[in-house]
């Protein structure tokens, strides 16, 4: 969700441009973010 990430839009706009359901976009917005915490969690073990 690099859209909602570094241009600021909201779950619904992101997922307007994209052409994806909300749902898909909140979905790979939760994905994203499970993924980040994990990464940061491994550098600092």
């Amino acid at each position: 969700m690099k859209l909602r990430y570094f241009a600021g839009l909201t779950l619904e706009a992101a997922a307007l441009a994209l052409g994806i359901s909300e749902r898909t976009a909140k979905r790979d917005w939760a994905y994203a973010r499970a993924w980040l915490y994990r990464e940061i969690g491994r550098r600092h073990t």
